[in-house]
């Protein structure tokens, strides 16, 4: 029996979009980017849900202006600092046509271990939402070295959803969904659309780049997923290249396609 996870009006959804997904071919993916824009204005505006966007993208966004070698990290780092305010000058645009105001926020993983600086950050959101604001937040590059080298944004999307108390993370990835094996080398792969379980063999499969830029890959998502199921918040995966699953399943409540993982009730 399937547990349908379908969120009402008044919730809070954490939404965490890809660098695969918002860049392409050394470029912003500005039409994909719209897309995104306006599922989220929909879900704001006409499904009156409090969204957070989870944001990657800064480093791709700052090789658009400065071609420097990303192996090096020091190098990633300036890339990311040029970037940021890019990404977010593209988002404040699009979203200004919604009439949708944009807030940045950026946090490194230490930032959760400390008490007072995540009830800091609680305080800051809560005004933020409350005012119908959108938080768009972003691992802190600059600073972050650990982290940008070994860390990703599904991992901060979940820490986000958990500490800013989401009732789901949505992750719109070039992954559409979780598969009983990989669909790029098996035909015959089948999409699994709920998840209960997620087996320890699975969240140490060897580790894949889905691009250049990107640090994440299928284990980065099962391993937001199980953070979350351990904690009771269901996590939604699917494309964000076509966002029609997310459109079905988070406007108007059918699961068609992508994965839910989430615990049995």
């Amino acid at each position: 029996m399937e547990h349908n996870v379908i969120l009402p009006a008044n919730k809070r959804l954490v939404i965490k979009v890809g660098t695969a997904v918002l860049t392409q071919d050394g470029q912003l993916a500005l039409e994909r980017m719209n897309n995104l824009v306006n599922l989220i204005a929909k879900l704001k505006n006409e499904k009156n849900l409090e969204v957070i966007l989870v944001s990657s993208g800064a480093v791709g966004a700052g090789y658009t202006s400065l071609k420097l070698d990303k192996k090096i990290v020091a190098n990633k780092q300036a890339l990311a600092a040029i970037g940021q305010p890019l990404l977010l000058k593209n988002y404040k645009k699009r979203f200004k046509e919604h009439n949708i105001t944009c807030a940045q926020m950026l946090f490194i993983a230490d930032d959760f271990d400390s008490r007072k600086r995540s009830k800091n950050a609680q305080n800051v959101m809560e005004i933020l939402l409350e005012n119908n604001i959108l938080p768009i937040i972003n691992e802190n590059d600059v600073i972050a070295t650990d982290e940008l080298v070994f860390g990703d944004n599904d991992q901060l999307a979940a820490h986000v959803a958990y500490y800013f108390k989401a009732d789901m993370l949505a992750i719109l990835s070039d992954i559409d969904g979780y598969y009983n094996k990989n669909p790029r080398e098996f035909s015959d792969a089948v999409l699994q659309k709920n998840v209960y379980e997620i087996k320890e063999e699975e969240l140490e499969m060897k580790h894949s780049a889905n691009s250049e830029f990107a640090t994440g890959g299928i284990v980065t998502k099962l391993k937001a997923a199980s953070f979350l199921m351990q904690r009771g918040i269901p996590m939604y995966l699917t494309s964000g290249f076509d966002l029609k699953n997310a459109y079905d399943f988070l406007v108007d409540g059918n699961h068609n396609s992508g994965t839910i993982f989430q615990t049995k009730k």
